[in-house]
């Protein structure tokens, strides 16, 4: 009888590579995850960057700041009420994994950010009228807390 050659891969051959594939995975996703967290952070002070921009430009045009988030939403025609200076997402208060909680009586305002899940990101901020974004990793940010460099 004369033997065949067979075509293809051995079992041991095959288990070799999953564990190859494990072992890449193992150390690229907690990267992704933290790289993803970081995005979102970035996020957030973007926002608070556009927020405080806004709140600038609403009490420049209406003389005074706004008393809340969905006074700078998107409008066919600006006015007061929804001065179409954010987008409809931000205008939500939640954007890339953080809540936005903005409050206002005319002549100040506080806006804070905060991570929805501790996936979506490891420090709370906060920013006023002053243009100043702080920070904090323990707990909700506030005006004591660190300024982001």
């Amino acid at each position: 009888m004369t033997r065949t050659k067979q075509k293809g891969f051995s079992l041991i051959e095959l288990l070799i590579v999953v564990a190859i594939i494990l072992i890449i995975a193992a150390i690229a996703i907690p990267n992704l995850l933290r790289s993803k967290m970081a995005a979102n952070e970035a996020s957030a002070v973007a926002s608070l960057r556009t927020l405080n921009t806004s709140s600038v430009a609403y009490s420049t045009t209406y003389g005074t700041y706004p008393t809340a988030l969905t006074q700078f939403a998107p409008a066919a025609t600006p006015s007061s009420t929804a001065a179409d200076l954010v987008d409809s997402v931000l205008a939500t208060g939640t954007k890339s994994g953080y809540s936005f909680t903005f409050s206002g009586n005319g002549t100040i305002y506080l806006i804070q950010a905060d991570p929805v899940s501790t996936s979506t990101g490891q420090r709370h901020f906060f920013t006023d009228q002053s243009l100043v974004i702080r920070a904090n990793t323990s707990t909700t940010a506030n005006v004591s807390s660190t300024p982001i460099g």
